[in-house]
């Protein structure tokens, strides 16, 4: 889908308050004058605006898209379609996923505007990550996100007719596809004017990425599945600073890079937020060992992400594998049904191995390329950072390179627990 500008501005706060008054739905869901409503722009990520609008019954979240890439600038040109295709996802994902992503109320693709409930007292986990918060609920709500969107979006779910329809759906969306093509699976590994790490630190871990024909190969097979896998509809960002949570509720948000690709690709992303929190984690301790428990939660969640993931996925493959994809009358009688559910285990350890390199992929571009996580930003001492950078690096690259030697998500997080406390040597 092609989106021009058209009638398309960009709405401050006193031009904001004027298009939801407006809209009779969305004042009365405010309350009060508009005048009176309180609107404040929030927006921390890289791409869009973000407003909180409240009145005197309540309030709303409100996004709209920039014509170009906010962390840059105008001199980083995007389309403004992507609200469209981020409205599409969410709107699939409510289906598929019910109360695991905001209720959206009103979308305008002119003006690339998309309104949903205001989600509170949530918070970006990534915050709350930082601060040391555990969350009990997250490992099964992300596991049955993922499941059900990524099951029912594939080829074991639907027909080849539904399927290629809703890879035609999303495949406008290629400008997003490429930012994730560059400054995920190329820019790290190159030299690259937007690239940027802890310097000096890690100058000489940098130059050797750069230098690692292995790891090139790896990521240069990486990309091509992301290019050439549509398996299923993916977030496409699934980072914890597209997720919203409570202690007790999560919320996914933010698919503005939905598209048809690997799965495992999702899975990662999960994955490496939470290895990266957990390797950052010592940076953000006031006194020695005090994060422990923190960090015990954070390695057991990852394993229960994938278990749970795995095991209704599998759940959802015995109970409703309707799709064109492994026709239900070869595997007749038996000896058909067993022979069937092996191929599921084997399927599933693909996907696996698929989501422990993206997860490396997910790692290094955080450390190495444009946009980087609070998790380690935010640790203060360049020094303990690098340290704690270069520790997620040392697995990243193993997990990207020696991938056959993970076979089990206990793998990932055992070797993850003995570079805790690894001393890399650093530049300067």
């Amino acid at each position: 889908m092609a989106q021009g500008q058209g009638d398309y501005r960009i709405l401050h706060e006193a031009d904001l308050r004027d298009h939801l008054a407006g809209l009779p739905d969305i004042a009365a869901r405010l309350g009060g004058e508009p005048a009176a409503w309180d609107v404040t722009e929030v927006g921390d990520g890289n791409l869009n605006l973000v407003f909180i609008v409240k009145g005197t019954h309540g309030g709303v979240a409100v996004k709209q898209a920039l014509p170009y890439v906010r962390l840059v600038g105008e001199s980083w040109p995007l389309p403004l379609s992507r609200a469209h295709y981020e409205y599409l996802a969410l709107s699939r994902q409510a289906e598929l996923a019910p109360g695991l992503v905001p209720a959206l109320l009103h979308h305008d693709e002119t003006l690339a505007l998309t309104v949903m409930e205001l989600l509170e007292p949530h918070i970006i986990m990534r915050k709350g990550l930082v601060a040391g918060t555990q969350y009990p609920g997250f490992a099964g709500d992300i596991a049955t996100f993922m499941a059900r969107t990524l099951f029912f979006t594939s080829d074991l779910a639907l027909s080849a007719a539904e399927k290629k329809q809703g890879i035609a759906a999303f495949a406008g969306n290629h400008a997003l596809c490429k930012i994730t093509e560059d400054l995920i699976f190329t820019d790290p590994y190159r030299i690259a004017e937007q690239n940027r790490w802890t310097a000096p630190y890690l100058d000489a871990l940098a130059a050797s990425l750069r230098d690692d024909m292995e790891l090139h190969v790896a990521i240069s097979r990486l990309k091509l599945k992301f290019m050439a896998s549509p398996e299923a509809l993916l977030h496409g960002d699934l980072h914890t600073g597209s997720i919203m949570v409570t202690e007790r509720q999560t919320r996914v948000i933010d698919p503005e890079f939905a598209f048809y690709g690997p799965m495992g690709f999702d899975v990662g992303a999960v994955l490496a937020n939470l290895l990266m929190a957990y390797f950052a984690s010592n940076g953000h301790e006031r006194a020695p060992g005090e994060r422990a428990a923190f960090e015990g939660w954070v390695l057991e969640t990852i394993g229960q992400i994938w278990i749970e993931f795995s095991r209704k996925f599998l759940e959802l493959w015995r109970a409703g594998g309707t799709g064109d994809a492994y026709p239900v009358s070869l595997f007749a009688g038996p000896q058909g049904a067993a022979r069937l559910e092996a191929e599921r285990q084997t399927y599933m350890q693909r996907l696996f191995t698929d989501a422990v390199g993206f997860a490396a992929a997910k790692t290094i571009r955080r450390i190495f390329g444009l946009a980087h996580n609070i998790d380690f930003e935010l640790i203060e001492d360049a020094k303990t950072r690098s340290i704690s950078e270069a520790r997620a690096v040392r697995l990243a690259r193993a997990m990207m390179v020696e991938t056959g030697t993970f076979r089990t998500i206990g793998d990932v997080t055992g070797a993850a627990r003995k570079l805790r406390d690894w001393m890399p040597e650093l530049s300067g």
